[in-house]
């Protein structure tokens, strides 16, 4: 999401223009980017026979990826030489793939494979994004991922910084015992809801065609799949009352049994919509769940509530199907 996006919802209005921007403005080729990403290319065919470029990034790549130095966890963080995990990395929709490098970076670091997805329309991926587009695409990322006979192997992470974490939420409603983990970051409890509360539009939300309605999709996701989310205090495209929503919609998740112990909720005081990361911290409970989620014991590790997200009235409610 960027603040330039508006969803001027008319009859006459392009869906996919409003909602997805960078697949159509100021579209970039992948050779504009450093020769990591071109020597990390894999090409993914969705179900529909879209070709999706993506990078793929093992541990090793680390080297190669110094333009945000700033980013990542320290270097005295334990590194493993073998991969620990795979990342599936989904962007927002007013960005691409190469502006979520230094979120590789320190994945990487963490000693994780990092596979990052380029939707449909995107970069010079094929196609045009739509909800079911993007779900395909995802869907294609993950098929891809458990397929292959040495990354199947190891833990399977999704990862979504605001849109992308709706289209990771929907991935992991829908394939439950593919992935080890779910990370979202600044995103929305469904695009209708967020976009209802802007300025002059908001009355049009319901003519809004993309739903992405995870506050729907969070409680198909199994209480014993670990969620960590991370919520920026300065995010003014997603107001921080989106995550905390869906924080409290994930507590009662998966209909019986408690939910994982390895749950987290983390709030970065002076994060933004974009750039959260960067904040004090991040990495380091970045890591801490990863490396819960990767251990073979969590002997010691308890999961923290947000105690006074638990005691606010939300007026959470469910929305259905798009």
């Amino acid at each position: 999401m960027t603040t330039q996006i508006l969803f001027a919802v008319t009859p006459a209005a392009r869906p996919s223009f409003l909602v997805y921007p960078a697949a159509f403005h100021d579209r970039r080729s992948s050779e504009s980017y450093s020769s990591i990403f071109l020597n990390s290319k894999v090409e993914i065919t969705t179900s529909d026979g879209v070709i999706l470029r993506c990078c793929m990034f093992p541990p090793d790549a680390l080297a190669a990826l110094q333009r945000y130095p700033q980013a990542g966890p320290s270097q005295s963080m334990p590194h493993k030489k073998a991969p620990i995990a795979t990342v599936i990395v989904f962007h927002g929709n007013g960005m691409d793939y190469g502006d979520l490098e230094p979120v590789a970076e320190g994945f990487l670091k963490l000693g994780c494979n990092v596979l990052m997805v380029s939707y449909r329309g995107y970069v010079d991926s094929e196609g045009t994004p739509s909800e079911k587009g993007l779900r395909r695409d995802a869907q294609a990322a993950l098929d891809h991922v458990s397929g292959d006979p040495e990354l199947s192997k190891i833990p399977i992470i999704l990862y979504g910084l605001s849109l992308g974490g709706a289209v990771a939420t929907d991935l992991a409603s829908r394939n439950p015992s593919a992935i080890s983990a779910l990370i979202i970051e600044n995103t929305f409890e469904s695009l209708p809801r967020i976009v209802r509360r802007w300025p002059y539009i908001g009355v049009f939300s319901f003519l809004c065609t993309q739903k992405w309605d995870s506050a729907a999709k969070l409680p198909r996701i199994p209480a014993r799949t670990p969620i960590l989310m991370l919520s920026g205090g300065w995010d003014h495209v997603v107001p921080p009352m989106h995550m905390a929503a869906l924080w409290r919609i994930s507590r009662t998740r998966g209909g019986v049994g408690p939910v994982s112990e390895k749950d987290r909720f983390e709030s970065f005081a002076h994060g933004g919509h974009f750039g959260t990361f960067e904040c004090p911290g991040y990495w380091e409970k970045v890591g801490e769940f990863v490396s819960a989620v990767t251990s073979t014991t969590t002997d010691g590790w308890k999961g923290i509530g947000v105690q006074d997200l638990n005691s606010q009235d939300l007026n959470v409610g469910l929305q259905g199907e798009a």
